[in-house]
This record gives structure tokens, C-alpha cells and sequence, in this order.
């Protein structure tokens, strides 16, 4: 599980760190020869795709949404863990739902030749890739359902060995 975690980190900061140089290049370009990078905004876009829906699946493994959890320390145990398994499968059933519209919308981009307005790069693969990562953030919330505790929190596992690694 930690190679699969380090994998998705450094795609994700691959991405956040290329967004970074993109912005700065084209800022650099605009104040010295007048001109933005060509499709700049569109690759900036993807960028964030890329960042956003590679990290979830990461967040949802980690815990590190917004987490209401008020109740927990008044509920009984033996709730607890219902109440965690209950809102992780909620979790999984929006994950799900949402991997599956995200798909049939790549599906009709593929099939209508959608791209991006400047510089026409096909919009399916991203498409694909975001219903791919939906769907691997829903796997992760049925992980972390399967496996909660008394002693875990919503959304995170209880850590191993007593740390957080």
C-alpha cells in the first residue's frame, strides 16, 4: 500500500510542480516578450485535474477531508463503528455514482471528438482518468468501511504500530 500511496504523491506533485513552472513561464513570457504561453490556461486546467483527483483517493486513505465528529466522543463504541461503516458506504455509494457519470460523459467526448478549445488535445483520456480516480477513492472509503474500529475515526484508520507514518 505505501509504494501505491508514493506513486499517487508523486503524480500529484509532479502536477502541482508543473502548474507551478507553467504559471511562472508564463508570467516571465508575458512580462518580457509581451505574449502568454500558448494554451497555457487549458494545460493549467488539466494540471488541476490531475492534482485534485489524484490526491483524493490519497485523502480518503489518510483521513484528511472535513470530518464532523462531534458525536464521537459521547457515542458508545459498538455505534461508533456502525456509524463509521455506515458513512464510509455513503461515501463509496457518492464515489461510485459519480465515477459512473464522469465515465458516460468520456464515453460521449470520445465518441464526439470534444478537446480543448486552443490547442485540441482530447478531453476522453482526462475524463477517463477522473472516473478511474472516483472510483479509486470509492475503493479506499470501502477499505476504510471494512476495516473500522472503536478506535479509528470516520475516516482513518486507527495507525499501525502506534504512529503515523
Amino acid at each position: 500500500m505505501k509504494t501505491f500511496e508514493r506513486i499517487l504523491g508523486v503524480v500529484a506533485a509532479l502536477a502541482l510542480f508543473a502548474m507551478m513552472a507553467l504559471t511562472a513561464a508564463d508570467v516571465i513570457a508575458r512580462k518580457a516578450f509581451s505574449s502568454s504561453v500558448p494554451g497555457g490556461v487549458e494545460i493549467t486546467e488539466l494540471l488541476m485535474l490531475a492534482v485534485i483527483f489524484v490526491g483524493m483517493p490519497l485523502a480518503s486513505l489518510k483521513g484528511e477531508h472535513i470530518i464532523f465528529d462531534l458525536l464521537d466522543p459521547i457515542l458508545p463504541a459498538r455505534i461508533k463503528t456502525w456509524q463509521h461503516r455506515i458513512a464510509n458506504a455513503l461515501c463509496v455509494a457518492v464515489l461510485v455514482g459519480s465515477s459512473w457519470l464522469v465515465y458516460g460523459r468520456a464515453g460521449r467526448a470520445a465518441e464526439y471528438g470534444d478537446s480543448t478549445a486552443q490547442l485540441g488535445l482530447p478531453l476522453y483520456g482526462f475524463q477517463y482518468a477522473t472516473a478511474a480516480m472516483l472510483l479509486l477513492a470509492a475503493v479506499m472509503h470501502l477499505y476504510l468501511m471494512v476495516r473500522a474500529t472503536p478506535s479509528s475515526d470516520t475516516f482513518h484508520l486507527p495507525p499501525v504500530g502506534g504512529e503515523d507514518v
